[in-house]
């Protein structure tokens, strides 16, 4: 029998302040914007780019601490399950796909200094856990017609 998978993993800016609600039932969600950027060279060779944004529910503590230590424009890493809402307004059917967060990573501190994770097991448990610089992740974009040595990879 075939399994299924569904998890989206994006890496990007977040667009606005995360909104936190509460269910009539008194669940947590928050609710955020992350803006991904790709860029890349045409036929032409002129560069361009792309953006793309990603909305983005956590719930429960996940949510409380995204709402708390989240803000517009820090760099985040969130993992979850993609998850399409469809309803009627005015006669007009709308949908809107989501991931559902079930990990959110804080990439940067407050003002972009720093380091911290919330998330998952970590969310529930620690609340979150600082890191040192030395931790920081620096990613980087390789150009199209750059070739990669298979001999600088340390694995």
């Amino acid at each position: 029998m075939a399994k299924s998978f569904n998890q989206a993993i994006v890496m990007g800016n977040l667009t606005r302040d995360p909104e936190l609600r509460a269910t009539p039932s008194g669940q947590q969600v928050a609710s955020f914007a992350v803006a991904t950027n790709r860029t890349w060279m045409d036929q032409s060779g002129e560069r361009k780019e792309a953006v793309e944004y990603h909305e983005i529910v956590a719930w429960g503590k996940l949510g409380e601490l995204a709402a708390q230590y989240l803000s517009k424009g820090r760099k985040v890493m969130v993992i979850g399950r993609l998850q399409t809402q469809s309803w009627e307004k005015d006669g007009v059917k709308r949908s809107r796909t989501e991931i559902v967060a079930s990990d959110v990573n804080f990439l940067d501190g407050p003002g972009g200094a720093g380091a911290g994770a919330a998330g998952g097991a970590a969310a529930g448990a620690a609340g979150g856990a600082a890191a040192s610089k030395s931790d920081d992740v620096v990613i980087q974009d390789l150009d199209a017609n750059q070739n990669i040595n298979l001999d600088d990879i340390p694995f």
